[in-house]
């Protein structure tokens, strides 16, 4: 059926099957389109609500924006299962097969030079809380913060540090907390196990800071090529999926 195709992720052919039924953004089913050895993985959406215009208005709804975030989140959480996956920005749609082809086209060098340096790897995050204002850290808990950043980033290829304003969050008995680390690593399959063992060693450190690790995750932060071609940034930022990874943080544009 003819209509404008909903973009996921772009990665290279792959024999595994995907989750029987898997649906996404407008619980439309999902497919693949192959072209020059890349693979895009699309949904055929509701015209009526993904041209140009119509799309446009409704991302400024807070709602619908996060309805779409969570169904494109749950097709590159699928992918991440089978293969190494290249998310693209949420709401990312091509009028129709033809202009998706030339996407692949025009866009496939960076597009390979992304899945060269993410093949095997997946991304976990890792969050620090205090329930001090971050301005009132004690140096034992600085000390920790700095300590674990660099005992895990041993095991990870690449890493990177998220803003943590206005991440106050509510927890045990409605006590406020903030956020003093907000990082992310982009670690092998092979050394996420250690990755993990060491998360769980370390909180018995953590002097009265709580440390929540979440992963694996597909490499949404991670995914932009500093040498890409000028506006071919397609790929996933890691701010618009900050939400879907932490449930308890809303989606921000």
């Amino acid at each position: 059926m003819a209509g404008p195709r909903y973009v996921y992720a772009v990665c290279r052919p792959f024999r595994a099957a995907l989750q029987a039924q898997l649906t996404g953004v407008a619980g439309a089913p999902v497919g693949m389109l192959g072209h020059h050895g890349l693979v895009a993985v699309v949904s055929t959406v509701p015209e009526l609500d993904f041209a140009e215009e119509p799309l446009h208005a409704h991302l400024a709804d807070p709602q619908w924006r996060a309805a779409v975030v969570r169904a494109h989140r749950g097709v590159v959480d699928a992918l991440t299962a089978v293969t190494t996956p290249l998310p693209l920005r949420a709401a990312t749609v091509c009028p129709d097969d033809s202009a998706l082809r030339l996407m692949l086209e025009t866009h496939g060098a960076a597009f390979t030079r992304a899945l060269d340096r993410l093949e095997g790897r997946v991304e976990w995050n890792v969050d620090v809380y205090t329930e001090r204002q971050p301005t009132g850290m004690s140096e034992e808990a600085e000390s920790f913060v700095s300590r674990l950043h660099e005992l895990l980033s041993r095991y990870a290829d690449e890493s990177c540090f998220h803003d943590p304003q206005d991440s106050m969050f509510f927890g045990a008995a409605g006590r406020a907390g903030h956020t003093v680390l907000n990082a992310s690593y982009l670690v092998s399959r092979t050394h996420s196990e250690q990755f993990v063992e060491l998360v769980d060693r370390l909180k018995g450190d953590a002097c009265g800071l709580r440390v929540e690790l979440t992963g694996p995750w597909a490499a949404y932060s991670f995914t932009r090529e500093n040498d890409d071609d000028e506006g071919s940034g397609e790929s996933a930022g890691a701010e618009e999926f900050a939400g879907a990874r932490r449930e308890k943080r809303t989606w921000v544009s």
